[in-house]
């Protein structure tokens, strides 16, 4: 039998679940119509000038992506990935070099330094921003460290004061993912722009997503920009003219003209992200589960731009499950570690290695947090969670007492 709590919570639940519809995990054909004409006059200009690749409206996007970050140089480029990989070739990374990265990431990440014959090597998270902990980083140097790509995982910023100067002192090159955090800064500066080079994605979850692929690199380094440029397309400067061994790595001018549109709307677009943010915090406050799912705080000297907004309990499966059945959509994000995964079993790690890594697999479930979502459908969801965390406290207390 349910609790008098549990059963009046359903009953709450239920209530809702009638007036709220169906909702998405990610609504883009919500935030589409709210562009909707910008957007298709932008697709009409290109496709009539018939400049499809690079050139003017690609150059555009570029000079304003520079100037929202506070960047000397941008560089588009075919895909977050590819920046990473970009990136790496830049700076001559590869066989017998090794780069201090997370295992708690997407696999691009390392896998853009094991493909260029290097070695990932992973340190331990923070538990309490998912990010790289820097303080683990100097024990990882060896002779052969090259790089570190911290990434600024979910829309908050790693710790780039401690990295940045490890990174002064042992003279390596510091390559940052900010594949999931554009716009989010670090003591006011942008991150992508605190290290040597900055790595964005412009894939369609992102905070500034196109209609496809994309990435962008971001730079004060003239020299490292102008090799950028000419890595991106077959290392060529002139046609037929090839300085080094480059990628096909171009970002299409219908992607620039659809991402021009959707960058002027980049700030508010994360404030209604941050919105959420606070809502969820004040329902999980309002329905009394604010300790039996935690949520990271970001530091006060970050401003986080919540590509994902994640909860953490040790009954991670069990509450999904429970969501799905009402019809909430969720995202693990990540379920398994990348020092666990087939594609790097060539680097020897085992169970255990990264604990707080492993148990953040575990545990972690991302929320829906787009713009566009309103707060019944929030409340929504956290009534969900707390009925679902209820029934299972009352299962466990009816095992115990059957024991």
């Amino acid at each position: 039998m349910q609790s008098g709590a549990a059963s009046m919570s359903s009953a709450i639940s239920s209530k809702t679940a009638d007036n709220v519809s169906p909702f998405p995990f990610l609504d883009l054909k919500a935030q589409f119509a709210s562009i909707r004409e910008e957007t298709l006059a932008a697709v009409q200009r290109v496709l009539e000038s018939q400049q499809l690749i690079l050139g003017p409206e690609v150059a555009a996007f570029e000079k304003e992506i520079a100037e929202i970050l506070g960047s000397l140089h941008a560089i588009s480029c075919a895909s977050g990935s590819d920046a990473l990989l970009l990136a790496l070739m830049a700076y001559g990374i590869g066989p017998g070099d090794e780069v201090i990265t997370t295992p708690f990431t997407f696999v691009a990440t390392a896998g853009s330094i094991a493909r260029l014959g290097a070695r990932p090597v992973f340190v331990d998270i923070d538990p309490l921003t998912y990010n790289m902990d820097a303080k683990q980083i100097e024990s990882a140097i060896t002779p052969r460290t090259r790089g570190i790509i911290p990434v600024h995982l979910f829309g908050l910023s790693a710790d780039m004061d401690e990295i940045s100067a490890i990174a002064s002192r042992q003279d390596l090159t510091v390559i940052e993912d900010a594949a999931q955090a554009i716009g989010a800064r670090y003591r006011a500066k942008s991150v992508g722009t605190i290290g040597h080079v900055g790595c964005f994605s412009f894939f369609p979850s992102k905070n500034l997503g196109g209609a496809g692929d994309g990435g962008m690199l971001v730079t004060q380094d003239s020299a490292l920009a102008d090799r950028l440029k000419i890595l991106r397309v077959h290392g060529s400067r002139e046609k037929y003219s090839y300085e080094l061994l480059g990628m096909n790595s171009r970002l299409d001018a219908l992607q620039a003209a659809i991402l021009r549109v959707k960058v002027k709307h980049l700030e508010k677009w994360a404030d209604k992200r941050r919105r959420n943010a606070d809502c969820y915090r004040s329902l999980f406050e309002e329905f009394g589960i604010r300790d039996a799912v935690s949520v990271p705080e970001a530091p006060a000297h970050c401003d986080h731009v919540y590509n994902q907004f994640v909860i953490r309990t040790n009954r991670r499966d069990e509450l999904r499950d429970s969501l799905r059945r009402a019809g909430i959509p969720t995202e693990v994000y990540y379920p398994s570690p990348l020092h666990l995964q087939p594609a790097f079993a060539h680097l020897g790690h085992a169970p255990g290695d990264f604990p707080n890594t492993e148990a953040a697999c575990r545990e972690v479930l991302a929320l829906p947090i787009y713009p566009e979502l309103s707060e019944r459908q929030q409340r929504f969801i956290v009534e969900q969670i707390a009925s679902s965390l209820r029934a299972s406290d009352e299962r466990s207390r009816s095992a115990r007492a059957n024991d």
